[in-house]
């Protein structure tokens, strides 16, 4: 997918994409934190649809649920998201995972591998959003983790060994 930034001077971003099904997307930024998002259709390209204000509050929950922070599908034991050098990478702790039942701070994650616990889903859908280094990690939850792929590596080395 090829997305198009342009600054809009005095308003914020404009981000401007076309998916799979030819759709123009547009997402105006603006510098107060109002995100605005206008759909075209793919038969006349210049002509809107239909057009949703967000509040940065909104926007920002919204993309929690688009990008599967919310609810991952069943079908997708992991995926990742690339964002330039930084990936996002949902990692699912299988039972009997040396690192149940230990804290993120005593795997020394962050310092051991350079990589970032950003949120922890549990298998009944409770979700921990930037979970602090006293957080215990759960049998059969999905951590989702962010940094370079090399740290990403490091943590799934964490993850399988413990504090080994």
């Amino acid at each position: 997918m090829d997305i198009r930034e342009s600054d809009l001077p005095g308003i914020g971003r404009k981000f401007q994409l076309t998916n799979e099904q030819g759709e123009k997307i547009v997402i105006v930024v603006h510098d107060d934190g109002r995100r605005e998002i206008y759909h075209f259709d793919h038969r006349s390209p210049d002509e809107s649809l239909s057009m949703v204000t967000l509040s940065d509050e909104e926007a920002r929950q919204i993309a929690f649920i688009v990008g599967g922070l919310v609810h991952k599908p069943k079908m997708l034991e992991t995926i990742e998201m690339a964002l330039g050098d930084l990936v996002i990478e949902w990692y699912k702790l299988e039972p009997g995972s040396p690192c149940i039942g230990r804290t993120i701070g005593e795997l020394d994650i962050r310092r051991r591998s350079g990589a970032t616990v950003i949120a922890v889903v549990g298998k009944s859908s409770a979700k921990q959003i930037n979970p602090g280094p006293d957080y215990v990690l759960p049998e059969e939850s999905t951590m989702v983790v962010m940094g370079e792929r090399q740290q990403i590596q490091a943590l799934k080395q964490i993850i399988k060994s413990g504090c080994d």
